[in-house]
């Protein structure tokens, strides 16, 4: 039985326990990147919640690309050149790797 938090280090990983656990619904959070000097919103935070705890997948840009490193999720520029992640993208994203009928909610929305 699962207690509290377990970091989930990479994304097959992430993706199989949905798969095990056949989750109604999965959490996001677009988080600022520590990293970053500019403290731009790029990390970004999956949570999976079960019976007795949760599971969370963490994922961060690939080095200078435009792009998260094992997601592959678009990063945009703002007009001041700051980079950061879109919700639709992270949204679209979530549906097409998960399933189109899981339902997905932002942590600051929930």
């Amino acid at each position: 039985m699962l207690s509290d938090l377990v970091r989930v280090r990479k994304w097959a990983e992430f993706k199989r326990l949905v798969t095990e656990f056949k989750p109604d619904s999965i959490v996001y959070s677009i988080d600022q990147n520590g990293v970053s000097r500019t403290k731009e919103l790029t990390a970004l935070r999956l949570i999976l919640l079960v019976q007795g705890g949760y599971y969370v997948y963490l994922d961060f840009p690939k080095g200078n690309e435009n792009v998260l490193r094992e997601t592959g999720i678009p990063i945009h520029r703002d007009r001041n050149g700051v980079r950061y992640l879109e919700d639709e993208d992270v949204i679209r994203f979530i549906k097409r790797e998960l399933g189109e009928g899981l339902a997905v909610f932002s942590f600051w929305t929930t």
